[in-house]
């Protein structure tokens, strides 16, 4: 295994690199951004089966190459066991459970525990957001009865944690970003998965977490942002098998480093109906182009497994980049996109996340659904909404706050309460 290095020379390291970053307009570079509607053979593409059929494959393939990487072909099985809790603390008549996945092959095995929140039973299965958390599924309830995570975690000296592990006092420390009762009392399911279940985010040469199942020779070709975003996928197919949630109504969620995961995983998978952005940032939906706070070079030297090893040749090298974010947005269309940004989150550049999806926009609006066409983000605390596409810009900095949800929740009742 690598060296770790230990948290305060990550958080040095981080606070250096953030008081290093432009956060200046004018020192902004001249930028061009990659043609979405011109494939590489030259042809224009000027209707939706063109972009489905030509220009989309093309983008994903970049996108594969040179930021996220590939899933690897390597064989493994699947198991769910499904735990029923007491709903102590819910709202009357929700139900809460935890669903464990086994994915095993013969070099070993791996569990990812879902927790999942449903409302009180209707006439109809029930829509559901998905999303992963940081520290372990006890962190978004209070509920006794759920599991408290045994693997890696992230150290938080705001949170309590350290030593890369948490224990009972850890349950609930994070309601604030996951405000269950208000989800199930609008009619929605929550469903929600520690990122360490499936791996593990420190540097660690690619040997923990899913990668454990894999041949040497292929686990570094698929880095962490990537094997989240597989790890999403392996929970929707076990979310069309519960009767209770419409499949067909699913949103995935992220936030920060796992709002970067949300976006690939509703690019790669359709199956998701609506694909929900929080400060994602650089290698999520702001453009890398206009290296504005956290740039490829800076992502790329705190956390280098979370992207491909071809996505360091863009380090201080961002005009040579064949794509950019936009295109991944651009990814989701015709299907609903929302992108959410924070006035204090200048590291995460909430002008550069709100030009990603107004360029988007210009593929949305090939399928009549809508595109901004101000390419001027709105005021703070005004949401502007265009057809498939949402934005906001809120107060404060970076989190995942009650206003976000409430206007995550909004854009749902509009998409997927059909």
């Amino acid at each position: 295994m690598k060296y770790i290095l230990p948290t305060y020379c990550l958080l040095f390291l981080s606070f250096t690199l953030q008081a290093q970053a432009n956060y200046e307009e004018e020192k902004v570079p001249k930028y061009t951004l990659p043609e979405l509607l011109v494939a590489e053979n030259g042809i224009k593409i000027n209707t939706p089966a063109k972009w489905t059929n030509i220009r989309r494959q093309e983008v994903l393939s970049l996108f594969e190459e040179h930021v996220y990487g590939k899933v690897p072909e390597f064989t493994y099985q699947t198991s769910y066991s499904v735990k029923e809790l007491p709903s102590t603390g819910l709202p009357k008549n929700a139900v809460a459970r935890e669903v464990e996945v086994r994915i095993f092959n013969s070099k070993d095995t791996i569990r990812i525990n879902i927790l999942v929140f449903l409302p009180a039973e209707s006439q109809h299965p029930a829509p559901l957001f998905i999303g992963y958390n940081f520290h372990g599924n006890q962190t978004v309830h209070a509920n006794p009865h759920i599991s408290v995570t045994s693997n890696y975690v992230i150290n938080s000296s705001k949170l309590g944690i350290s030593g890369n592990r948490v224990d009972e006092s850890s349950r609930g420390i994070r309601t604030g970003r996951w405000p269950v009762d208000q989800i199930l009392k609008r009619g929605y399911g929550l469903a929600t998965i520690h990122c360490g279940d499936i791996d593990p985010d420190f540097d660690d040469g690619f040997e923990n977490g899913i990668h454990s199942l894999l041949d040497n020779n292929q686990a570094g070709q698929w880095p962490t942002i990537s094997a989240w975003a597989w790890g999403l996928s392996q929970a929707m197919d076990y979310l069309q098998l519960d009767p209770k949630i419409d499949a067909n109504a699913v949103a995935v969620i992220g936030h920060s480093r796992l709002g970067k995961a949300a976006l690939w995983a509703g690019a790669i998978d359709k199956r998701f109906a609506l694909v929900i952005s929080n400060n994602s940032g650089c290698g999520g939906a702001a453009l890398s182009k206009r290296k504005y706070g956290e740039t490829v070079k800076r992502i790329n030297t705190s956390f280098p497994h979370w992207f491909s090893t071809n996505f360091k040749a863009y380090d201080d090298n961002e005009n040579t980049l064949p794509l950019d974010q936009h295109m991944l947005i651009a990814l989701m269309a015709p299907r609903p996109v929302y992108v959410a940004s924070a006035e204090d989150d200048r590291w995460a550049d909430p002008k550069g996340e709100y030009l990603s999806i107004y360029h988007a926009g210009a593929v949305f609006d090939l399928f009549g659904k809508g595109r901004f066409t101000n390419p001027q983000s709105p005021q703070v605390n005004s949401p502007r909404i265009d057809g498939n596409l949402g934005y906001h810009i809120r107060t404060d900095g970076h989190d995942l706050t009650l206003y976000d949800w409430e206007k995550y929740l909004d854009f749902a009742d509009i998409h997927l309460k059909k």
